[in-house]
């Protein structure tokens, strides 16, 4: 049997026409969503016909070519999107959520979530995500693969008890633990102000791990309290927290001395900088390594907004994948064979 001979193909091919033009001008209203929409629609329908009418995978190559040739202009129907707009219907069973979240985000974003994400679960905190901050499809790839959905939030604070509601939530959510500072050119013993320095130069992929919503101040920024001089290793502001940001870099585990200079730091700046309708400063201690239970010893009786999180230079591998990988000898071995090592090349 061939394709054009299946149960209810042409039929199933004329109402897709039918359904891509009215879809075409509605899509001068609302572009992004009426599109997304008509691909799940689509997609749905694959999946319906493959089912009842145990059409094979080859009639999607087959579909693919007569939509093209009927909507030479439109680029969406080759046998790959076809393809997307099926698994699409298989991530999201229902056109409510289409209509209300991920229509709402760009087809390709949809693609990168339904392909790089597995669990429902995942797939929809990643889309709110992407609404609310209107991530770009490279800040969304970014996100998914630094595992964000796992860092946000994660960090030590005392913000319940220093901030009212809602801001405490907002500022818990606001932080991250780990933060991943791989895109940074220094080795794991670098010192605090070559780290300090290289995510200052890296601003822009610094800023974009902070996450929304922070704009830079200064580093080493200078405050004089009682005729003395201190020195801020990181001065952010947060536009939407509404509130100064100051960040210490160690190059050390936590120690509980430091939440004591934070909080001295934190109130130097509500008293020097703050202005009346802005909130509370708040303070965050990046280390190389904290015990949880030091940590929240250290900030549980200080009364300005705290919170402490580790950081790390080298993204962390898989522990799926350390057993691939090769040693330094059998690098050392291959290369050698080719003539690179020594000075052979």
């Amino acid at each position: 049997m061939t394709i054009t001979d299946l149960k209810g193909y042409e039929e199933f091919l004329r109402d897709l026409k039918a359904r891509i033009r009215t879809a075409q001008v509605r899509a001068a209203l609302a572009v992004n969503s009426e599109l997304v929409l008509l691909y799940w629609q689509i997609g749905r329908d694959i999946l319906t016909r493959q089912e009842q009418e145990g059409w094979g995978a080859k009639v999607v190559e087959r579909l693919a070519a007569d939509l093209c040739r009927e909507f030479p202009d439109m680029k969406g129907f080759s046998r790959a999107n076809l393809m997307y707009m099926r698994s699409f219907a298989e991530a999201w069973d229902t056109e409510e959520i289409v209509q209300q979240l991920v229509g709402q985000i760009p087809w390709g974003q949809n693609i990168t979530i339904i392909t790089k994400l597995k669990s429902r679960k995942e797939r929809e905190w990643y889309a709110r995500k992407a609404i609310e901050h209107a991530w770009s499809r490279p800040v969304l790839v970014h996100q998914i693969e630094s595992g964000l959905i796992h860092r946000q939030g994660k960090a030590i604070t005392n913000f319940h008890a220093t901030l009212p509601m809602p801001q405490s939530d907002l500022a818990h959510e606001m932080l991250k633990d780990p933060y991943t500072f791989d895109f940074l050119s220094v080795g794991e013993e670098a010192h605090e102000r070559d780290i300090e320095g290289e995510l200052v130069k890296h601003i822009t992929k610094f800023l974009l791990e902070l996450g929304t919503g922070f704009s830079f101040v200064g580093k080493q920024f200078h405050l004089e309290v009682g005729g003395e001089d201190f020195y801020i290793d990181l001065l952010f502001y947060h536009l939407k927290l509404r509130c100064y940001v100051v960040i210490e870099l160690k190059a050390t585990a936590f120690r509980p001395e430091y939440a004591g200079k934070l909080n001295f730091y934190l109130s130097a700046v509500d008293a020097t900088l703050r202005h009346e309708t802005d909130n509370p400063t708040i303070g965050l201690i990046l280390c190389k390594d904290r015990n949880r239970l030091i940590a929240e010893y250290a900030l549980k009786d200080l009364n300005k907004p705290v919170g402490v999180s580790e950081y790390q230079l080298v993204a962390a591998i898989p522990e799926n994948l350390k057993g691939n990988l090769p040693t330094v000898e059998e690098l050392e071995a291959e290369l050698s064979e080719i003539g690179v090592v020594e000075g052979k090349g």
